[in-house]
């Protein structure tokens, strides 16, 4: 009896572990696509503009032109970058591609997706994927692995015939994450996002004080995790309860089979 209620607590325990565990591992719910959502693109990395997580991004340009966007990925992530360009009605196969870069400008590797794709002539849109490895908390300062911090896209396209040169086109961009959780964690994290700055500026008023100019202002809802949290810490704590029942209960199994039988005295 003693046994069962035993094991009936560490169940209970187990079940409270599992809960924040469980809710951890849901997927966040994605940023508002109503206002917000940036119409036009920059033309560098400098004037970027900037695109929240489950946004879609609209801009008109003209063929041959360099659009650039920005959005903020934390530790545990894996985004997903998706654009869509709409081509006029008459032109060309043209190719076009997007790229990706961290906040150090690194061009980041595309694990899969179609990152570089050819219209063919007279073709309405062109579809782009490019699914990025998982962000992680920290990394050797040799290794290119994606790190917390502000991402840059570029789309553009390569090898335009010089007959579709400033042609109109509408672009769409999209960002989504998938939550790997502690299967991506890591011993170690940044001491600060890779946010890139412009440098410090000066702050009037009677007392001059100075303040970093950043280049990209947003963050994740959350906010920056960096790697401190992950849902590895509720495994490790399940598998320690785990084990600790195996060991109850061998012990009750094999209680008393090694004993020696006890002689009565004179026998």
């Amino acid at each position: 009896m003693r046994i069962t209620r035993v094991l009936s607590g560490a169940l209970l325990a187990l079940g409270l572990a599992a809960g924040p565990a469980a809710a951890d591992s849901s997927p966040s719910p994605s940023a508002s696509e109503e206002g917000g959502a940036p119409t036009t693109a920059g033309t560098s990395f400098r004037t970027a503009a900037e695109v929240e997580q489950g946004q879609t991004a609209t801009a008109s340009a003209s063929t041959g032109d360099y659009l650039y966007w920005s959005f903020p990925a934390d530790a545990g992530q894996r985004p997903t970058v998706k654009a869509t360009v709409k081509l006029p009605d008459t032109h060309a196969a043209e190719t076009w591609q997007i790229d990706v870069y961290d906040g150090l400008r690194r061009r980041q590797a595309c694990q899969y997706g179609a990152q570089t794709r050819t219209a063919a002539a007279d073709a309405a849109s062109v579809e782009l994927t490019c699914v990025l490895r998982t962000v992680r908390a920290w990394s050797e300062q040799w290794a290119n692995d994606p790190l917390p911090g502000t991402y840059y896209i570029r789309l553009t396209a390569v090898d335009v015939p010089t007959a579709d040169l400033g042609l109109p086109v509408d672009a769409s961009l999209r960002v989504d994450s998938k939550d790997i959780g502690g299967a991506a964690a890591v011993d170690g994290r940044l001491a600060h996002p890779l946010v890139p700055g412009a440098g410090a500026i000066s702050q009037g008023g009677e007392e001059e004080s100075t303040k970093e100019a950043l280049l990209a202002s947003l963050e994740p809802s959350g906010g920056w995790a960096s790697g401190w949290w992950s849902d590895r810490w509720v495994w490790t704590a399940i598998g320690g309860a785990l084990a600790a029942l195996a060991g109850i209960g061998g012990y009750a199994l094999t209680r008393g089979a090694g004993r020696p039988t006890r002689v009565p005295p004179g026998a």
